[in-house]
Order: structure tokens, then sequence, then C-alpha cells
């Protein structure tokens, strides 16, 4: 190489070396701090975008366990109530068993009835009033077969939706809470008349007794339906808690630094940086052995 003065082929030599290994370390000082080991689309496009399309399910799916966990507590809130029903439909089986016999007179029977049909309107209103979240349980309004969710306001039975998309079963379920009111289970004188209607009359308490345990058993069914509803939701919970812990794990292979190699790589680029900068120093005073030659 040439000893010149209007250029320093070695000084600028250095240099670009010195950016590039500067550049470098800048790169692993910004993944040590942020701990990613992608922190913009130049360090991996392609595993950028796997990374989002990741987050996205992962987010999704741990807003699927709070909606699942969601739709828990609004079961046991309508199981709650029904089970305060199932304590009247038990009082007014003792009142109709009571006004069945013939140790009773008329008037006392009609005091017998009146707390019996006292019952039955606790039930209704029990029925009516029981809401999660604004949402009636066991007024009727979800007892539908259907489900419309194209309005402000879905109607029908209510739909419980958990999964990353809505393409198919494995994303949701449906809740269908069947009517609790008095006149549904068939009880009470605001029901249609007939064997629950009322026990003002020895017969009609004898007939009561077997419209009560028509109540109680579709009261169960409702009940029973809920518990199977919960102990899947149980399930899908942790189900869907593990699917965003293996995600979040692949996720995590890809996107995150592994802080013991990038270290080596800091530590190397950092001496290749000092280095450099001590080369360049050097290079830069070469020149002047020119000037010597010149009697400089």
């Amino acid at each position: 190489m040439s000893l010149v003065i209007n250029n320093n082929l070695m000084a600028a030599n250095v240099a670009r070396n010195l950016g590039t290994s500067y550049g470098k370390l800048a790169v692993s000082t910004q993944r040590l701090s942020s701990g990613l080991r992608i922190n913009s689309a130049s360090d991996d496009a392609a595993g950028l975008a796997i990374r989002e399309l990741m987050r996205s399910d992962i987010s999704a799916l741990n807003q699927g366990v709070r909606n699942a966990n969601d739709a828990i507590s609004m079961i046991q809130t309508a199981d709650g109530a029904l089970q305060v029903i199932d304590e009247k439909l038990i009082r007014m089986k003792e009142l109709a068993e009571q006004a069945a016999t013939g140790t009773y007179n008329s008037d006392q029977r009609l005091m017998i009835d009146s707390e019996y049909q006292a019952m039955a309107s606790e039930i209704t209103r029990i029925a009516n009033a029981t809401d999660f979240n604004g949402i009636y349980l066991l007024n009727g309004n979800l007892s539908a077969t259907s489900h419309d969710g194209s309005g402000m306001q879905a109607q029908g039975k209510l739909k419980v939706h958990f999964g990353t998309a809505n393409d198919s079963a494995e994303d949701y379920y449906y809740i269908q809470i069947g009517t609790a009111t008095a006149s549904a289970l068939g009880v009470g004188n605001q029901s249609a008349e007939g064997a629950g209607f009322s026990i003002s009359t020895q017969e009609g308490a004898q007939q009561a007794l077997e419209a009560i345990n028509d109540a109680i058993i579709s009261k169960d069914n409702i009940r029973a339906n809920l518990g199977a509803l919960q102990n899947r939701l149980e399930n899908t919970v942790t189900n869907l808690q593990t699917q965003a812990e293996n995600l979040q794990s692949a996720e995590s292979q890809i996107s995150d630094v592994d802080v013991s190699t990038e270290m080596t790589e800091f530590v190397r680029q950092q001496i290749l940086t000092q280095s450099a900068v001590a080369m360049l120093s050097q290079a830069n005073s070469l020149p002047r052995l020119a000037m010597q030659l010149l009697g400089g």
C-alpha cells in the first residue's frame, strides 16, 4: 500500500469496521436492555409476523378465560336462585300435604292456601328478579332454542365466547336456561288452572302434591343442566390456560433474547469496537510518516 497524503485508506477501512462493530454493539445493547431478540421488523421480519399473531391469540385466550369465568359466575347466580326456589317448592309441598288431610276445615285450608299462593308469588318474583349484569336468567329470556346476536341486544340463548375465532363450536358454548316462574312450573294461581292451582280444597291439595313433584323435577332439570355447563366451563378454563401457557412459551422462543448468548456477542462487539477505536487512532497518525520523508 502506497504512502499517500490525500487519502488515508487504512483509516477509512478501520472506520468502516468500527461502524460495523459499533452498529452490532448497539443492536446487542438494545436486545439486552429490552429482553427481546426482535425489536423491529428488520431484526426478523418473518419472526415478527409470527410473534404478533401469537400475541393476539394469547390475549384472546386470556380474555376467553375471563369470559368463561364470568359465565361460571352467572351460572352460580342462577343456581343460587334456583336453590331458594327449591326451598319454596318444598314448603309448598308441605302445605299441600297439610291441606290434603281431612282434619282441617275449609276456613283453615283457605289460610293454608294463602301461604301456598304467597310462596308461588315469591317464586315468580325470584325468577323475574334474578339477573347477572343486567341479563335476566330465570324469567324465560334465555329459554329460546335459537340465538341472534345481530342486534344491539342479543336474543335467545346466551352465547359464551372463549376461542380465538368464531368458525367452530370449539370457540363458544350456548347457555340455555329454562323458565322458573311459578306459572312455568305449574304451581300457584298465576298458572293455568290445573293440578297445582290451589290447595283450598282437599281434592285440590291432593292433586297439588303431584303437580309440585313435577315442578321440583322441572326445576332440578334446569339445575342439572346448569351444573353440567359449569363443569364444562371449568374444564374449558383449564384448557384455555394451558393453551395460553404453551403459546406463550412458543412466542418466547421466537421473540425473547437468550441473555447468555447475547451477552457473549455484546462482549465480542465491545472488544472489536474498542480495538477499532484504538486502530483508528493509529491509522490517523500514519500520514505523519510522509511528513518525515518530506523533512517536516
